[in-house]
């Protein structure tokens, strides 16, 4: 689920600690009797390192030792500017978080949260215990599931020519006008259907989350992004919920709904306050 808004999120919690020792990238939080050890024999991290589970207090963090020449305070607030850098690492991170999340619950941490040690590691879980076990008891059993709605292009209008003499001011201005009302009047179609279409599937779930549209130059999308949604839902309710969105995607005229997931539930633990390496 490699999406801009988990980037930028990021980016403004990475820390790391003291001057000395070993630097450890901390991934997700899970229950120490979850934790899913077949899952992170066949995961790698964003060094490539193995990945292991560090139990404290009941809990477990997921992590890696990471190289201080890319993780460390200052090289990695330089690393932070490089878009090409970033995106793999948001990538490997995103990797091991579903990979893990695929056979228990999970709280990811924000991406690059840096802690020193395995007693940073485990200051972590101690000064979030009470925010992660409550997001662990709420959403057990929970995934999430990304919809965006993107809306084709208006069609392009004919090369406007000047008044001349068959055609008067007036009839120019009346023609152009009418242009601008067909265009304002199908984009608010679009954003009508855009809205029904997120009516019915909050609806369906027990949370959602809106996301800003994704802006054409990093989504890749030559049409216009309508909507960017996250939806929370129990773990078996979610063919039902495919199956809905893809009677949506053929009764909505003019907008193309993609479906993906499911993952992890990142938009819905937020809140929390995790991802706060301690040093």
């Amino acid at each position: 689920m490699t999406d801009a808004t988990h980037v930028t999120d990021a980016t403004d919690t990475a820390e790391t600690a003291a001057a000395t020792g070993t630097l450890e990238y901390a991934y997700a939080v899970v229950r120490e009797a979850d934790i899913p050890r077949t899952a992170l024999e066949r995961v790698r991290g964003v060094a490539g390192e193995p990945v292991r589970a560090v139990p404290h207090l009941g809990l477990a963090v997921l992590a890696g030792p990471v190289p201080a020449a890319d993780f460390d305070e200052g090289p990695l607030r330089e690393r932070l500017e490089d878009l090409t850098w970033l995106e793999g690492v948001a990538r490997a991170h995103q990797r091991v978080v579903d990979t893990a999340g695929a056979d228990t619950c999970v709280i990811p941490v924000r991406m690059a949260t840096v802690c020193r040690g395995e007693e940073g590691l485990r200051r972590l879980l101690a000064t979030g215990r009470d925010r992660f076990t409550t997001a662990l008891d709420r959403l057990e059993g929970r995934v999430e599931w990304g919809v965006k709605v993107y809306a084709a292009p208006a069609p392009a209008e004919e090369p406007s020519a000047e008044p001349s003499a068959a055609t008067s001011g007036r009839d120019y201005l009346r023609r152009r006008g009418a242009q601008r009302r067909a265009s304002e009047e199908r984009w608010g179609r679009t954003e009508e259907g855009a809205r029904r279409v997120h009516e019915t599937l909050a609806a369906l779930a027990e949370g959602a989350r809106l996301h800003p549209p994704q802006d054409v130059r990093l989504s890749g999308e030559a049409d216009r992004n309508v909507l960017n949604a996250a939806y929370l839902l129990p773990r078996e309710d979610s063919e039902a919920f495919a199956e809905q969105v893809g009677r949506l995607a053929g009764r909505e005229p003019g907008l193309r709904l993609e479906l993906t997931g499911p993952w992890a539930p990142y938009s819905f633990v937020a809140a929390e306050g995790n991802g706060r390496a301690e040093p």
